[in-house]
């Protein structure tokens, strides 16, 4: 019996770095910065789309985070990154380093 053929999970590695603007802002700030100006527009245009985020700044002058992004399909992915870039998230909060985009094993 053939086996099923489906797309692989997608799994993007991002990698930011605060910006100034950012890190003039409270905890509180960002907390309401991020639930009010870039949560719902992701959640508004994505669906199959889970995140995982990670602090680097300790051991990382060029990084300061990385944002593990898993999607169940590229087009889902796709829509995540033109989602961001509508946020104050891309370049304004965050400047984009670098994506590492990959499938588990592939």
């Amino acid at each position: 019996m053939p086996a099923e053929e489906t797309e692989a999970t997608v799994t993007a590695f991002m990698l930011v770095k605060t910006t100034p603007e950012w890190l003039a802002m409270s905890v509180q700030e960002r907390v309401d910065a991020f639930t009010s100006e870039v949560l719902p527009t992701i959640e508004a245009k994505t669906t199959k789309v889970r995140s995982r985020f990670y602090d680097t700044e300790f051991y990382s002058a060029r990084v300061t985070d990385v944002w593990v992004w898993e999607a169940d399909d590229h087009h889902s992915y796709q829509l995540l990154v033109e989602a961001l870039r509508e946020t104050p998230f891309w370049d304004r909060y965050f400047e984009v380093v670098d994506l590492l985009v990959g499938t588990e094993n592939g």
